[in-house]
């Protein structure tokens, strides 16, 4: 997956934390989602492309948390 794929993913998942203030939430469990996507990655770039980049930071609280935590099945983040 892309920067760029990557990036617009994101900041649906953002967009829809920031309705119900789950925004820090839901970015970490896209660290989870996409962890070996994000693998080699800028985590910084993709935060950056998806117009939010004070939360790169979170993005790879998640990216690390993916090793030990599983999203449910059925979760969609960008519902």
């Amino acid at each position: 997956m892309t920067v760029e794929e990557l990036a617009a993913k994101l900041k649906c998942v953002y967009r829809k934390g920031k309705e119900n203030e789950q925004a820090a939430l839901r970015v970490h469990l896209f660290g989870i989602k996409y962890a070996d996507e994000l693998a080699g990655l800028s985590i910084k770039e993709v935060a950056t492309q998806a117009g939010i980049p004070g939360y790169a930071a979170e993005v790879n609280k998640g990216r690390n948390l993916a090793g030990y935590v599983d999203i449910k099945p059925g979760v969609d983040l960008c519902a």
